[in-house]
């Protein structure tokens, strides 16, 4: 049996629904747990652990008298530092806003409030949730429980971290360039990147404390030990905000299939582009299998109409278009010059940061027009197929490395050294098509190390990806603890 820290936040909810176990004392073991051993990780770095114990006692007394606050009632959770929580101090990783103490939470931690989360505090995140790796100036680092001279990922690193480590029973992040995914991936948790648009981010830090736009691309989704925590959460924060709700709901479609037996397969692993490591590759195909040998129709090559490169090109144009409306304008001069001497068909990294930081209002037309080319062939794609299974990052976990300058740094991968940007290929397809992606724990290397498996699926279509999670969930056994914790 597993241990209580490690147990589902459903599987947690149930216990208390049956008296088996009381708010305050899991909000107790879990505070226990985060003073004992966090500073190895040093995953959750702000803590409100008096009001969670208060707020705890509070929802007992409220059970005892036969009321709910929801299907969260009572369940002590700890929040991405990217996301404003009243009361405890907010700062997205910004020295900026090291004293931000906000009134009121972010839309989407409101809600998971409101269902009865109880916030433990805060999880690290690296400086405006603007790398894979998960540190800052005002924090430090956060460690991987599975290799602590490695990082968790990023920008929810802290996130999965204290998942992984056993601090909280559910999380919330973030993502636009892998930033839930990437980091259930390295600690070997399940993470839910949602369709576009379904989940607001209003309260969320970037951009500034009080902005309303929510911008391009970025989602809002959770992270947790198991598949239906993923649903349980989605369901809870997905729906319209303020400005559409007078008038629209969402009523996201049940899963396609439910049993391997009806489920409809696309293997998207092994792709020049982008090699993945060996070991990771054989963990990957070896998840494909299982489902293959439980009933599901595997496809080994279909792809959907465009090319890894294709797909790259367009998100990192139009990533790099997003962020760099925030960066100061000497940063956008530095582009504007490179970008006068670039090679025609220079698609590297700094060359795409370049066109994308500096993209006019007609050029970006453009571009929105090849994304939306690229949904129509998803689109026409998830007709024949329901999912597609790929890898989420070409690695394992990789020691720190914060060199100020991201195209001076380097991973290794087989043996080859590589673009550290490399780190968002894999994170595009979903992002720049919109689509909902689901990260399921798919084993363990011979050094320790976790790998997930991204599920990729039909826009819209959010509980397909989150239930094939659960299938093989069931078949692999899922979240497995790091040794020693």
């Amino acid at each position: 049996m597993k241990e209580l820290h490690f147990r589902s936040a459903s599987e947690l909810g149930r216990m208390m629904r049956r008296g088996e176990l009381s708010s305050l004392e899991l909000t107790d073991h879990f505070i226990a747990r985060i003073e004992a051993l966090d500073g190895k990780t040093n995953a959750v770095v702000a803590r409100d652990f008096g009001r969670a114990r208060t707020l705890a006692r509070e929802a007992d007394a409220l059970r005892a008298r036969g009321g709910s606050l929801g299907a969260l009632h009572g369940l002590p959770m700890t929040i991405k530092d990217a996301y404003e929580v009243e009361g405890i101090v907010s700062t997205g990783g910004a020295p900026i806003w090291k004293d931000h103490v906000p009134a009121r939470s972010a839309t989407a931690i409101e809600r998971l409030q409101r269902a009865g989360a109880i916030v433990l505090g805060k999880t690290n995140v690296p400086y405006l949730s603007g790398d894979l790796q998960s540190y800052n100036d005002i924090y430090g680092t956060t460690n991987n429980p599975y290799a602590l001279e490695c990082g968790p990922g990023g920008s929810s690193g802290g996130s999965a971290a204290s998942l992984a480590a056993g601090f909280t029973a559910a999380e919330y992040g973030s993502d636009i360039g892998g930033s839930i995914r990437t980091p259930a991936h390295l600690c070997g948790v399940f993470g839910h990147k949602p369709t576009f648009g379904i989940v607001p981010k209003r309260g969320h830090l970037a951009p500034p404390p009080g902005a309303l736009a929510e911008g391009d691309l970025s989602v809002a989704g959770p992270l947790a030990r198991s598949a239906e925590d993923l649903a349980l959460l989605l369901s809870l924060t997905a729906g319209p905000d303020w400005a559409d709700a007078a008038a629209w709901k969402l009523d996201l479609p049940p899963a396609r299939a439910n049993h391997p037996r009806e489920l409809r397969a696309a293997v998207w692993i092994d792709d020049e582009y982008c090699d993945i490591d060996r070991e990771s590759a054989d963990l990957l195909r070896n998840a494909a299998r299982a489902l293959q040998d439980a009933g599901a129709n595997v496809d080994w090559s279909a792809r959907p109409g465009m090319t890894l490169a294709e797909l790259t090109e367009c998100y990192l144009i139009l990533l790099h278009s997003q962020i760099g409306a925030g960066m100061p304008q000497s940063v956008r001069d530095h582009w504007s010059e490179m970008k006068k001497s670039i090679a025609p068909g220079d698609k590297s990294h700094a060359a795409l940061q370049a066109i994308g930081g500096t993209l006019s209002l007609p050029e970006r037309a453009v571009w929105k027009e090849v994304q939306a080319q690229l949904r129509w062939k998803w689109h026409q794609f998830f007709k024949s197929y329901d999912v597609v299974l790929a890898p989420v990052l070409m690695r394992t976990a990789f020691e720190h490395n914060h060199a100020s300058n991201w195209h001076k740094r380097e991973l290794e991968v087989n043996g080859v050294m590589r673009p550290y940007m490399d780190v968002l290929i894999w994170a595009g397809p979903a992002v720049v098509s919109y689509l909902p992606a689901s990260v399921a724990p798919a084993g363990i290397t011979s050094e320790g190390k976790p790998v997930g498996i991204q599920i990729i699926g039909p826009h819209l279509e959010d509980y397909t990806t989150i239930a094939v999670a659960g299938m093989l969930e069931e078949i692999l056994g899922g979240f497995t603890p790091p040794k020693g914790w």
